[in-house]
């Protein structure tokens, strides 16, 4: 792995992308329904995360590999969240 100065910007898109989907998933945690958080968006998201880590693999970008691995987790909490509420909401 070689690291190139240009490679900061690609660093710092991922920060970006990260933190503003940790803080949605938040907003979503704390909001009092789920009912507008679809399945879909997270299937989705995880399929193409799951695809563009392998692509970005193929063509050796390190930064593409991490920022879509990141996604990929955030998806997963996402929708293991929206569960769990769900379950919640249906039991009460």
């Amino acid at each position: 792995m070689t690291f190139q100065p240009v490679d900061l910007l690609g660093w710092a898109a991922t920060v970006v992308l990260i933190l503003t989907l940790g803080r949605q998933i938040h907003k979503q945690q704390q909001a009092d329904s789920v009912e507008a958080v679809s399945t879909w968006l997270f299937i989705g998201q995880m399929t193409a995360s799951v695809l563009f880590i392998a692509y970005s693999a193929m063509v050796g970008s390190t930064v593409f590999v991490v920022t879509n691995t990141l996604i990929l987790i955030t998806a997963i909490t996402g929708q293991v969240l929206a569960v769990r509420r769900r379950r919640r909401q249906a039991g009460t």
